[in-house]
């Protein structure tokens, strides 16, 4: 997306938060539909919009009056896009009657697979949950969902779907055997089986409870023996205080419960009016989830599963892409933050686009605690773009702030590449200087120790 774009959305998405705390639903709906434009796979957007449409009509499931006949005409142009396999123009028409009644099944259905088929699983993921909600019988939009949720490895609340579609048709032996296989899943990915050593590497459910003074039924003993117990003991008492649910939500993700500290600070968000400190808590509890995804996959696919292996290539993808939406938008909001830059800069190096990143990492090198590394990221990023005397003087630069023990590869990368390139410049001793640092910390390091001896006549 173009620089243009990336500030269109951004001026957008604040102009949207203004009027939602306004309770102006008609022009929150207008901007964040334009955020959604913008950056289709965004969740958040997604998300923010169909929450302020059903504010809109007040919760009441039908939308608009007259909705079914308002909606006849979006209906046929989803069909005729259906036939072309015109995902992008699904999609439009799509949030086209969404406004129109955010509640529609099928519109929500038909949004999930057109996202699917565009690569925005969780935006997908979501669309297909609004379906299930509105239809919670329908098979087919259990299935899609069920899918979804084991193509990102969200294996439990896969396993919760299927059993709810073995629930409607009690014959369905394919959904009650992907339920089982997707149980087993979570056990293993989750439950910590496979990297114990021994029965003693598992602590038992009443163990945990026991340790932090749980009893069966959920409650603890008494106030100041459970966080979690006194937290929502609090929200109970003071329902509408988001700080409540921002300590909660700060509490499950200490835990390691993802699932549990979304959906609490989505709470707080609701009830702060779209606080934007906490949608970025929002943010990055999801970002979490998918390196949690990611890593689970990793695990497995190196045991040989196959699944597992097909789903690495997209789970990383999809989490990079979300880090660049994410990281953008922060850089906007918050220009004197060089760390974002910096770690913008890293995804876009990631992404072969290394004119991005220059400007990123030039920024970044004017804070004292990444200097170094930002002038060495910024290095590479001018060899990859052949400006190569460009590329040597902020490897100059970096060379001296290295230490080998505090940053062992980057010191190698460095003075191996400045050998390179005085090597390539005729500077013989320069390059001997630069190589020989390198043999010093790694003898095996590349081609280096072949170049010296090259250089030194043989």
């Amino acid at each position: 997306m173009s620089g243009d774009k990336r500030k269109l959305a951004a001026d957008c998405w604040r102009r949207g938060n203004e009027a939602m705390q306004k309770e102006n639903w008609d022009y929150a709906i207008q901007m964040f539909h334009q955020c959604v434009r913008f950056e289709p796979g965004n969740l958040l957007f997604r998300q923010t919009l169909r929450g302020c449409e059903e504010k809109k009509y007040g919760g009441n499931k039908t939308g608009a009056k007259m909705a079914g006949m308002k909606l006849m005409s979006v209906r046929g142009k989803i069909k005729k896009s259906q036939l072309k396999k015109d995902w992008d123009s699904i999609d439009k028409a799509c949030e086209e009657g969404l406004m129109v009644n955010p509640w529609d099944a099928q519109l929500n259905a038909d949004l999930g697979t057109a996202l699917k088929e565009l690569g925005h699983t969780n935006c997908a993921a979501f669309a297909y949950e609004k379906a299930v909600g509105a239809d919670g019988k329908n098979k087919g939009f259990l299935r899609e969902l069920a899918e979804l949720y084991e193509g990102r490895g969200d294996y439990k609340l896969a396993t919760g779907i299927w059993e709810r579609i073995t629930k409607i048709d009690p014959m369905d032996g394919d959904a009650r055997m992907r339920g089982q296989q997707a149980a087993t899943k979570q056990v293993i990915d989750r439950g910590g089986y496979e990297g114990a050593e021994s029965s003693k590497g598992v602590m038992a459910d009443h163990e945990v409870a026991k340790r932090l003074n749980i009893q069966k039924d959920g409650q603890a003993d008494g106030p100041g023996q459970s966080e979690e117990a006194d937290l929502q003991r609090a929200i109970r008492k003071e329902p509408d205080n988001k700080d409540h649910y921002t300590k909660l939500g700060d509490f499950y993700r200490r835990a390691g419960k993802l699932d549990e500290a979304r959906d609490i600070y989505q709470k707080a968000v609701e009830l702060s009016g779209g606080d934007v400190n906490i949608r970025e808590q929002v943010e990055d509890v999801e970002l979490d989830m998918m390196r949690k995804n990611l890593e689970i996959a990793q695990q497995k696919a190196g045991e040989g599963d196959e699944t597992a292996k097909a789903n690495v290539a997209g789970l990383d993808k999809e989490l990079l892409l979300r880090e660049i939406e994410v990281l953008r938008s922060r850089v906007e909001r918050y220009p004197n933050d060089m760390r974002n830059k910096f770690r913008l800069g890293e995804c876009f190096m990631r992404t072969k686009q290394f004119g991005e990143a220059i400007p990123l990492f030039q920024q970044a090198s004017q804070d004292n605690r990444i200097e170094t590394k930002a002038l060495a990221k910024l290095g590479f990023c001018f060899m990859q773009e052949k400006k190569y005397p460009l590329a040597k003087r902020q490897f100059e630069k970096a060379a001296p702030k290295l230490n080998a023990n505090d940053h062992p590869d980057l010191f190698k990368d460095v003075n191996y590449w400045l050998g390179r390139l005085c090597e390539a410049a005729g500077d013989k001793e320069s390059a001997e200087n630069y190589f020989s640092e390198v043999l010093a910390v790694d003898y095996n390091y590349k081609d280096t120790l072949k170049r010296l001896e090259e250089l030194q006549g043989g």
